[in-house]
Parts: structure tokens; C-alpha cells; sequence
């Protein structure tokens, strides 16, 4: 069975770069991104991780936590810090797990059981199922799941418009519509009837069809 949007986060414990962590007890109150990686050194994702440095204030100001996991040791990540600074003008600001036994990579079954318990030996190619995006809500449940092929980088620019998107929803009685952005209309969820939306918008809503509801996008 794979994880599933809705699912309880796997915890676990393990080292990173900033210390040795329980994750949930680690995500506290806020939201995360926990973001994994096949291998240290690899082109991809070393541009991935500066991008996602220089982000990191974005993150911050929407009360989101961002970890990264290699299945290398962590003791390997320094210095691909260094490189990733060198070339990308941002080295990571945020814990990067290590997961020498592929524990943590099994347990969100990214790797199958079968793949062993070390990562000696194992290169990029036979770990590139390591290349999702976890969004994880303060619940601990997983919001979003993106699996991302070796050869293309993700585009955290997208990431950061889905929690937007999550935590707005979460508050509010609505769905958001295609290429939605913070400012634009918003759409009344489907499980909200006529009478209730009433007495939420009482301005009313403009409605192409009658189950297309649209309004200005809630503040607060």
C-alpha cells in the first residue's frame, strides 16, 4: 500500500545536519516540506537545494518547516553544502537527513523492502524513486505527494502555491481553481449549500453554472 494524501506522516528519528531529530515532535505546530534525494553530489538536486535555500523565507512566513533527506550519511552533506553554495549562491538552511539504512526511505516507501539496509554501493540510478515532495500539515497528515523523475527538477515556485492554496482551504469553506494565486477568486466548496453561502457571502457569488460558485478570495 502506498501513502495516500489523508495518511498519518511515517514518523521516525534520525541525524541530520542540525542535530538528531523526532520528526513529528521536530514539525511541533507547523506545517513542513520534507523533500528526499537519490544521492549527495547529484546535478539535480544540487540545484534544488540552493533554490529551495533561497526560498526558505518564503516558507517561513507561511509557518512551514522544510527538511531535506539523501540517503547518504550526513556526514557526507557537508560538503555538498559547500558546493551547492559554490554554484548555486545559497547553501542549505535547513536540516538534511541522513538515511544510511534507508530506513526513513522504506517507511515512506519510496524504496522496497527488498533494496537492502545500506546505502554503501547503491548509486543515484538504483535510488531514483528517492525524488518525492511531501507537504505535511500540522496534523501530521500528508496534504500533497509529487514524485519527481531523475531527470527533471521541481519546481518548489509550484509548492509553495499548493500551501497557499492547503492552508487557505483549510480555514475557509473553498476550493481554489485552476492556476490559482494568492489575490484571485475563489471557488464555494461543493459541500457547502445555497442557504449556508448565504450567510457567508451575503453579497451573493457569480455563478457561470450553477455548480460554479465564485467569490473574492477570503481574507483572515
Amino acid at each position: 500500500m502506498s501513502l495516500r494524501i489523508g495518511d498519518t506522516a511515517p514518523d521516525f528519528e534520525a541525524d541530520t545536519t542540525q542535530g538528531h531529530i523526532r520528526f513529528h515532535d521536530w514539525l511541533g505546530d507547523s506545517w513542513g516540506v520534507l523533500f528526499s534525494h537519490p544521492k549527495d553530489f547529484t546535478p539535480v538536486c544540487t540545484t534544488e537545494l540552493g533554490y529551495m535555500a533561497k526560498l526558505k523565507p518564503e516558507f517561513d512566513k507561511r509557518n512551514v518547516k522544510i527538511i531535506g533527506l539523501s540517503v547518504d550519511p550526513v556526514d557526507r552533506h557537508s560538503g555538498w553544502a559547500k558546493d551547492i553554495e559554490e554554484t548555486q549562491g545559497h547553501a542549505p538552511n535547513y536540516p538534511m537527513i541522513g538515511d544510511p539504512d534507508l530506513t526513513i526511505s522504506k517507511a515512506y516507501e519510496m524504496l522496497p523492502a527488498a533494496a537492502g539496509n545500506t546505502s554503501e554501493g547503491r548509486t543515484a540510478a538504483d535510488n531514483q524513486t528517492v525524488r518525492n515532495v511531501y507537504v505535511i500539515g500540522p496534523d501530521k497528515k500528508i496534504k500533497l505527494v509529487i514524485v519527481y523523475p531523475m531527470s527533471t527538477g521541481r519546481n518548489f515556485d509550484e509548492v509553495l502555491r499548493v500551501i497557499d492554496s492547503l492552508q487557505l482551504t483549510a480555514k475557509h469553506k473553498v476550493s481554489t481553481p485552476v492556476n490559482w494565486k494568492q489575490g484571485d477568486d475563489v471557488i464555494i466548496s461543493g459541500s457547502v449549500s445555497n442557504d449556508e453561502a448565504q450567510k457567508i457571502w451575503p453579497a451573493g457569488w457569480k455563478s457561470p453554472k450553477p455548480y460554479i460558485r465564485i467569490v473574492p478570495q477570503p481574507r483572515g
